[in-house]
């Protein structure tokens, strides 16, 4: 089973190829790339993010557009919330095979840190496959290290290894089979 990435056209180009063979080697999966073709919508201007839910929206509607039958991430660089949360990094809805994740908050810059290309790629490649993990039906892990274990700061995100666990990589054996 195949995954597609879909880009927000604000999202740097450059980070399509790099994401996407990470993705394939933490998931063991082919990925491919598309453009978003619908706008996002769920902004909210009293908080200055997008609604990660309303967004999930969008992203169910881009993949069935484009006939997808597999697993879809869209990636945005839209700083992103959901529910009584401040920020998310992602969101998947595993009923729905679609999942989002922000590059915000991945983002040196928003730290005000000097911008760093393989930083961002890296962790967005971890976060988008969190992410697709949970449409696989993997949850989260206590395993610091595991791709899919929740990271609540960017330091968390960053002591992730660019792997799952092997209790993981089983479970997502048995699910993607």
């Amino acid at each position: 089973m195949g995954i597609t990435i879909i880009w927000d056209h604000q999202v740097p180009v450059g980070l399509r190829l790099p994401v996407a063979r990470r993705v394939e080697m933490i998931l063991g999966m082919p990925v491919s790339n598309a453009d978003a073709a619908a706008l996002i919508n769920g902004y909210h201007p009293e908080r200055s993010q997008y609604d990660a839910a309303a967004i999930l929206e969008r992203v169910l509607l881009m993949k069935n557009r484009a006939g997808c039958t597999g697993p879809v991430l869209l990636i945005v660089t839209h700083d992103l919330f959901v529910g009584g949360c401040d920020f998310v990094f992602g969101l998947a809805r595993p009923q729905t095979g679609c999942a989002v994740i922000s590059t915000a908050r991945l983002d040196n810059r928003f730290y005000g840190r000097p911008e760093d290309f393989n930083d961002l790629a890296d962790r967005a490649a971890k976060e988008g496959s969190h992410e697709l993990g949970h449409l696989f039906g993997l949850e989260h892990c206590t395993d610091r290290e595991c791709v899919m274990f929740k990271p609540a700061t960017l330091a968390e995100l960053d002591r992730k290894k660019m792997a799952l666990c092997p209790d993981c990589r089983r479970r997502l054996g048995k699910h993607s089979t």
